[in-house]
């Protein structure tokens, strides 16, 4: 089309690149200047591509300061590894499916920045697409051509999506497809699910995942009983329970909303009536379903989970993956449900940055990848391995382990199982997970930092990362 060709899709690329490019590394150290603790750090020392030694001395004295500088020394509270103890690593640069630390150390990533690098981190045709975009600028506060794209992109592949509004964040998608399904049913209570996690707004922190479990808090302080007040809770795979809320709040409930499949307890995947039950009984109540795909988004198929499952919801979330890696969030829907969104109707809701060029140049060069024959089989072939291999190694060394996964997405828990729900992955021996988690770091391997996390791999995952990753597992297991 010629909006596709205004917008760089079809060009061609440079090559890819062949070898690790050089690195510089943060030495991180105080000004001995008189400056305060408050004080910048300074950029000096060089990565020894050589480097073999396993060391985080300089991720320690960079984390020492940030603690005086930020909550925690980070900015989401994960990656902290309170949950798995030891030092977190600091990160220099990303490249395919590797990452390396300020110390010099390189990792195998099965994190992928929490999902959106299914293509591979620094993917070359997407650098290549986002330097010509930041040549016109950042961000222009305007309407631009490649929302257009991105958006005809969105709702040529989601099922459930006729139109849909782009947002910054994963938590801001789902703030907004909150209200907007309260503004269209006009009723003001939600059921959600124990263990699934759609972002920090207040009526969601209830019985939420993600690093809310991860760290054993309550529902969070600071949150008004009011905000949570309409909220509802139910145990994920648990019909009956969904059936007694529409029953004792009969023509309430303005919506269901979910992970699809559950990633922010760990990996956890429905029932297989379970979806098509909460499909029947929103529409038999005049509900809407809504499904959180910020994390399966073109994840499990091009089309979500939805598509993958063959449910249709009213309303779905979106991020990561169609963001490239940059920040981006989006919700979408039936169109008599998106058009009560201002300006085409009274449901409010804005932000600066949506729609930003950079955002949406990387998304649409993601996700004109993702659509090439055969990524879906080669990401489900080497998950599959992956995760074969580590079962087989865990429970060859005697280890209670369970797990699964589906394409690119994937998540072990050190019980037996099986695990249908937030309360049965809670049954997981998460101090042994934690001596595996630092065992598999000093061995190269980089995993999520908490049991109650899923894990991603991408299209730059190799044969031999698989091969790798599972030769350490097998190393450390025996250790545990």
């Amino acid at each position: 089309r010629d909006i596709e060709a205004m917008a760089g899709v079809g060009l061609s690329w440079p090559s890819k690149l062949t070898h690790r490019p050089n690195f510089t590394a943060s030495s991180l150290s105080r000004s001995s200047s008189g400056c305060s603790s408050r004080c910048a750090v300074k950029m000096t020392a060089t990565v020894d591509d050589k480097k073999t030694t396993f060391t985080l001395k300089k991720s320690k004295e960079a984390f020492n300061a940030a603690k005086e500088l930020m909550p925690g020394g980070v900015n989401s509270p994960v990656r902290a590894f309170r949950s798995v103890g030891g030092q977190p690593i600091l990160i220099d640069s990303v490249k395919g499916s590797h990452m390396w630390d300020i110390d010099g150390n390189e990792f195998i990533d099965y994190v992928g920045s929490w999902g959106p690098a299914i293509i591979g981190h620094a993917d070359d045709e997407v650098l290549a697409a986002l330097a010509e975009t930041m040549k016109k600028g950042t961000s222009f506060g305007a309407p631009c051509l490649l929302e257009n794209v991105l958006a005809e992109m969105v709702i040529s592949a989601v099922p459930s999506i006729e139109m849909v509004r782009f947002v910054n964040s994963g938590t801001e998608a789902c703030m907004g497809v909150l209200r907007l399904a309260r503004a269209f049913t006009g009723c003001e209570k939600i059921i959600k699910f124990e263990g699934c996690y759609h972002g920090h707004a207040d009526p969601y922190l209830v019985k939420a995942g993600s690093g809310v479990a991860t760290l054993g808090l309550p529902d969070s302080p600071g949150v008004p009983k009011a905000a949570t007040a309409p909220t509802l809770s139910s145990p994920y795979n648990d019909i009956a329970d969904v059936e007694l809320l529409f029953e004792t709040n009969k023509g309430e409930i303005a919506a269901v909303i979910l992970e699809p499949v559950v990633g922010n307890s760990g990996f956890i995947t429905p029932k297989p009536d379970f979806l098509n039950a909460l499909r029947r009984i929103t529409q038999e109540n005049g509900a809407l379903l809504i499904f959180d795909e910020v994390m399966t988004g073109f994840r499990l198929s091009y089309g979500g989970a939805q598509e993958y499952f063959g449910i249709t919801p009213d309303l779905t979330t979106l991020g990561k993956i169609i963001g490239g890696g940059l920040p981006v969030g989006a919700y979408g829907g039936r169109r008599e449900i998106m058009e009560m969104v201002a300006p085409a109707g009274p449901m409010y809701q804005a932000g600066t940055l949506s729609g930003n060029p950079l955002a949406m140049t990387a998304g649409i060069h993601t996700l004109k990848r993702l659509k090439e024959p055969g990524q879906y089989d080669y990401l489900d072939k080497i998950t599959s391995e992956l995760v074969q291999g580590i079962l087989n190694a865990g429970k060859k060394a005697g280890h209670a382990v369970c797990g699964g996964y589906i394409s690119g997405m994937f998540g072990f828990f050190f019980t037996e199982g099986p695990v249908f729900n937030f309360e049965d992955a809670k049954k997981s021996d998460t101090a042994k997970f934690a001596r595996f988690f630092r065992g598999m770091l000093e061995e190269g391997v980089y995993f999520a930092p908490s049991q109650f996390e899923a894990g991603f791999t991408s299209l730059a995952h190799t044969s031999e990362d698989i091969r790798r990753t599972i030769a350490a597992a097998e190393k450390v297991f025996k250790q545990l």
